[in-house]
């Protein structure tokens, strides 16, 4: 698929995966829309290195995806200035590492409802204008359970659940789940594979390269080099 002009929104692409994704979409030509929740610096930053590396719109918005409010305001800024979505990437999220056992209700409700219920509810207030694909960012502890993340990897394999009910029913798009493994940015403690890594997988499945059919997984440690062992994935 070729991808200049087409209309990408990133959520949570201030920083990390999301950031170095804009970049890339950004330097293919794309309409990027850069969303924040706080850090309304850092998207601003952003989004100007997105113009430019060669994006050929960009718009930096307030995205609060636990919010309904915030979700409906975003989508009706999208349609305003664009009139559609070609690629949506729901990348926003949050992670607690915790025991499961010293975790609290608060914390447990605000990763499932960022996590699960930002991107279900993203992607449903999108769904009208998206034009090719819906790319969720799931994670390899969405895949194999790992200690200390038990209510992240709980949300994710819930992504992984959405993203393939959703290729069901929607056959005119595809949607695909995106699974990193532990990904130098500021939620992995800067260690592990480099997000603009990931952010070439990404933007190489938006271009189709990789075959795949709709609600497939693309685990990120099978395409990329891991720092740590030194081993190139097999794709």
């Amino acid at each position: 698929m070729q991808l200049k002009d087409k209309v990408v929104l990133i959520t949570g692409s201030s920083l990390g995966i999301g950031r170095e994704t804009a970049y890339k979409f950004a330097a293919e030509g794309c309409r990027v829309i850069v969303t924040y929740y706080e850090e309304k610096e850092d998207a601003e930053k952003a989004g100007n290195k997105c113009k430019e590396v060669g994006a050929n719109d960009v718009l930096v918005a307030h995205l609060d995806v636990t919010d309904d409010k915030s979700i409906r305001e975003l989508v009706e800024q999208v349609k305003e200035r664009f009139g559609r979505i070609g690629v949506l990437i729901n990348n926003a999220g949050i992670c607690n590492y915790k025991l499961f056992e010293e975790q609290t209700f608060e914390e447990i409700h605000k990763e499932i409802v960022t996590n699960l219920e930002g991107t279900i509810k993203v992607t449903h207030a999108c769904l009208s204008l998206i034009e090719d694909m819906v790319i969720n960012v799931g994670s390899k502890a969405g895949v194999y359970g790992e200690k200390y993340m038990t209510t992240y990897g709980a949300t994710k394999w819930g992504v992984r659940g959405f993203t393939k009910a959703l290729a069901e029913e929607k056959g005119d798009i595809k949607v695909y789940a995106i699974n990193p493994a532990q990904t130098a940015t500021r939620m992995g403690d800067f260690l592990g594979i480099p997000p603009e890594q990931v952010a070439e997988v990404i933007v190489r499945l938006a271009k189709e390269e990789y075959n795949l059919p709709s609600g497939a997984d693309i685990n990120i440690w099978e395409y990329v080099q891991n720092p740590e062992d030194g081993e190139e994935g097999t794709r």
